[in-house]
């Protein structure tokens, strides 16, 4: 008998109790991005939630107080997003987004523009435009001025011209691209036609008719273009804007790459080279106060033999001469900047499980340490030399702005006010260090679930972490430990042979010999973990991506003691992998020519043990990586199931090395944790309910 009575509406889900335990609150997961602090001491952060819709994650700018005393306030709003914040000496705030320019006509698809949004708030309003879109900018700290990187076809220096070139391709159907030099490809975008060029757009007109903004006249500083890997990104511009510095891709050999460090006069356009060793890349310049000198990255190239090894240099702009202000220090110093008063230079650099700030005076001395704690980024050095702000994450917590002093040492900062945290994390972290089969020490983060005791052990997940030249040391959005802890995992994060920070030669270790060295640092922190009374070693697997996705194809082919293992964006094949990834002459360095030298390859690669995996394994690629290429996921898949190992693979066609979409990241580990449960909890196979 029907009714009209309505029926019961359907109960609403538990709240729960953290958003790690459901995966689309832990992908709605607001997170902060870049930092930027202007000339008066004004804070800005770019802050990615997900859209309306779910489909995608968007940025915005939002202004924090520098004395931490106000609430964070958002400064943008909009469809596309905004990103690349950076404050110009007028106060003015500009950044780069994708938003429609409201005085043009409605374009099919916009490209990324350099926006400015007034100093006393307002409309935020274009003010650079080009056919191939503004891929990056830099600010004279003084003066104001600008520089743009933009994508640009052979002759299109002009805009019109540019825009007619790529009208023409598109009217021909032509896709097409011709190569004269290595490399093709990089991470996850082909290379060509158009290349990044450097326009000098000098300073900003005013904004007289916010309507019509007044054109810039903008003048290629790079008219034979930049190599399109990236090198465009690294672009320096010295206070008072005369000077560009920028990194300069040159070939090194019949098919390799370096870098140089070259500078530009802005008013003349004439380029010379400033710091060029055969031996090493040169990048990451930063230009002192007075611009009398610079700060840069040495890299020394890596052998056979060698590793690569990191100094700074300090260079006299007028002469290039140069000196090392890290000589002694047996860590990589990274991303360098000045003090306020040009007498020191701070830096970052990993360290023991962290990614710390340190001080050089460059007067001599060794690096002082000024954070204890945690993993950091984006350093902003205070005009008056009264305080340094960054971003600082750490395995149990995301990225948050903080404010430090700009000389003591080993501080922990309070965090800022700001529009993101996580304040509830579904379990505990520890730090271990475990001693290697040659006695050198291994240190791993332990993150431990609620509720995990003698009494109800959980089940423990091992993730390698990628690189191989990195250490696990932040939090990581992509590689959560905490939505595993949230399922009850234990996940153990080992730095073994190759991780950086612990000194040179523990990277030597496992140089070139990958399956030694890096296998038994993690089997002998898996041995410590398992006798910890909370961790049921009956009850493990393994997983990892990129150079952790390589050593859980290994790990597969040397034991069966994991219940199952999860392998994503893997090298299987490492002679198929040289001749197919992005930067082969990278990686040839460090294992020699296949067909003259072959052994590194026969002792260190997956695929010639393939007869020996025994353990379940899922395998994860994505079509659009072009690092590690998808013919290593596929020739893995066909091992597999040729072997009848219990196997799954779970492809991507539209994502690169990671996984960058919201639907797909919430499937990524919707899968993986269906795999464990499958295979290390004994629960019957689910299927994610989109796949």
């Amino acid at each position: 008998m029907s009714s009209s009575a309505p029926a019961p509406a359907d109960p609403s889900p538990e709240p729960a109790p953290s958003p790690f335990h459901r995966l689309a609150e832990f992908v709605a997961i607001p997170r902060i991005g870049a930092l930027a602090l202007s000339p008066t001491g004004r804070l800005a952060v770019s802050l990615v939630t997900l859209d309306r819709d779910g489909k995608k994650w968007q940025s915005a700018l939002w202004e924090l107080d520098a004395d931490g005393q106000r609430p964070a306030r958002r400064l943008t709003r909009s469809a596309p997003g905004e990103s690349s914040p950076a404050w110009a000496p007028d106060g003015s705030l500009l950044f780069t987004s994708a938003r429609p320019d409201p005085g043009a006509a409605p374009a099919e698809e916009p490209k990324p523009a350099l926006w400015r949004l007034p100093a006393d708030g307002g409309e935020a309003r274009p003010v650079i435009a080009r056919p191939g879109g503004i891929g990056s900018f830099a600010v004279a700290s003084d003066s104001g001025d600008v520089v743009v990187v933009s994508s640009t076809l052979p002759g299109g220096a002009e805009p019109a011209a540019d825009e007619e070139r790529r009208k023409a391709r598109a009217d021909a159907g032509v896709t097409a691209i011709l190569h004269e030099a290595y490399p093709v490809r990089y991470w996850d975008h082909d290379l060509g036609p158009a290349a990044p060029h450097v326009f000098w757009a000098g300073q900003l007109p005013a904004e007289e008719d916010p309507a019509r903004p007044a054109a810039v006249e903008l003048r290629d500083l790079t008219p034979e273009a930049l190599p399109p890997n990236g090198a465009g990104d690294d672009l320096a511009l010295s206070p008072d804007g005369g000077l560009l510095a920028r990194a300069d891709d040159v070939p090194d050999g019949p098919a390799g790459r370096r870098s140089r460090l070259v500078v530009t006069d802005t008013a003349t356009g004439e380029t010379r080279v400033l710091v060029d060793d055969p031996l090493a890349d040169v990048y990451a310049a930063a230009f002192s106060p007075d611009g009398s000198r610079l700060v840069c990255v040495r890299e020394s190239m890596s052998t056979y033999a060698e590793p690569p090894d990191y100094t700074l240099l300090l260079v006299d702009v007028a002469d290039g001469t140069a000196c090392e202000l890290t000589p002694d220090f047996d860590r990589w110093p990274s991303a360098p900047q000045f003090a306020a008063d040009g007498t020191a230079v701070y830096f970052l650099a990993d360290e023991e499980g962290r990614h710390a700030l340190f001080r050089v005076e460059l007067d001599g001395g060794a690096p002082v340490r000024l954070t204890g704690d945690g993993a950091y980024s984006h350093l902003q050095v205070a005009r008056d030399g009264s305080a340094l702000f960054a971003l600082r994450s750490a395995y149990d917590s995301p990225a948050v702005p903080v404010r430090l002093d700009p000389t003591a040492p080993m501080q922990d900062p309070a965090p800022l006010p700001s529009p993101a945290t996580v304040t509830e994390l579904p379990g505990t972290l520890q730090e271990l260090t475990t001693p290697a089969a040659d006695g050198a020490q291994v240190q791993s983060w332990l993150v431990l679930p609620e509720g995990a005791s003698a009494e109800n052990p959980a089940p423990l997940v091992l993730w390698v972490h990628g690189g191989p030249l990195m250490s696990w040391n932040s939090w990581s959005w992509r590689w959560c430990p905490w939505v595993l802890a949230a399922r009850g995992y234990a996940v153990l994060l080992p730095n073994p042979a190759l991780s950086q920070g612990f000194g040179l030669d523990f990277v030597r270790r496992g140089w070139g010999e990958w399956g030694e060295a890096p296998y038994t640092d993690l089997m002998a922190a898996v041995d410590a973990a398992e006798q910890r009374p909370e961790i049921d070693e009956t009850r493990t697997a393994a997983m990892g991506g990129s150079f952790g996705g390589y050593m859980a194809n290994w790990i597969a082919t040397q034991t069966d003691r994991f219940k199952a293992i999860v392998t994503h964006a893997s090298l299987w094949n490492l002679e198929g992998f040289l001749g197919t990834t992005d930067a082969a002459y990278y990686w040839e360095k460090e294992w020699g020519d296949p067909l003259t030298d072959p052994k590194r390859y026969e002792q260190n690669s997956p695929h010639r043990f393939a007869d020996a995996i025994r353990t379940p394994m899922l395998v994860i690629h994505g079509d659009k990586d072009y690092r590690v290429p998808i013919g290593e996921g596929l020739a893995l898949w066909y091992a597999l199931q040729k072997r009848g190992v219990p196997s799954k693979f779970l492809y991507f066609p539209d994502e690169n090395h990671w996984v960058l979409t919201p639907g797909n990241s919430q499937v990524w580990y919707e899968a993986v944790l269906a795999f464990l449960a499958e295979h290390v909890l004994g629960e019957e196979w689910q299927r994610p309910a989109l796949l």
